[in-house]
């Protein structure tokens, strides 16, 4: 199996903690694996991007331009910002929900969820939308946004691992306390 996915979001999203989950369940698989992160200010609502590169031969932790299978997107405007990271064919899965940033509610350059949202459906082949808010209430908590996208990525089949694999990696880095609640959001919308 070979993988090459990008995540992005925004900082406090849990997007590192995402590309350590599918680290770690590659490495259960037993699969070479590759990470590297960019966390700008992201303790601010900055841009964090995470690149994980799964399989044989892999030389960089990098993905390259237009090479990656999958792009897993925390907010919709990172994710449409990571498209040239997007191989032809490839897959998105996004949450709906934006993070507005300050400069769009200070005179800048509005934010368009619409906009954002019709480029994303034009623009991507393969295209899985979450619906944050919707999940977040029914699950009981908008925390698990990272591993609600997880389980969508493994349903989409673009991911190459399984809802087991990732439920294993949960299990050994997540606390126990979080166990079920990360079960259900792994599982929301089989």
């Amino acid at each position: 199996m070979r993988r090459d996915i990008v995540l992005c979001g925004t900082g406090g999203q849990g997007t590192v903690l995402a590309s350590k989950l599918l680290a770690t369940a590659a490495m259960q698989r037993g699969l070479p694996v590759k990470t590297a992160e960019t966390i700008g200010m992201a303790q601010r609502g900055g841009s964090v991007l995470s690149h994980v590169r799964i399989g044989e031969q892999v030389a960089s932790p990098l993905v390259g331009k237009g090479c990656a299978d999958l792009i897993i997107a925390f907010e919709p405007a990172e994710a449409v910002r990571q498209l040239p990271f997007l191989r032809p064919g490839g897959t998105v899965v996004t949450s709906n929900r934006p993070v507005v940033p300050v400069s769009s509610m200070t005179g800048g350059p509005a934010y368009d969820l619409e906009a954002i949202m019709g480029h994303l459906e034009r623009s991507v082949e393969n295209l899985t939308v979450v619906d944050a808010d919707r999940a977040g209430r029914e699950l009981g908590s908008p925390k698990v946004l990272n591993v609600l996208l997880l389980g969508a990525a493994c349903r989409s089949g673009a991911l190459g691992l399984s809802i087991e694999d990732v439920r294993r990696a949960i299990r050994a880095r997540v606390p126990e306390r979080f166990f079920e609640l990360n079960d259900r959001a792994l599982d929301y919308g089989a």
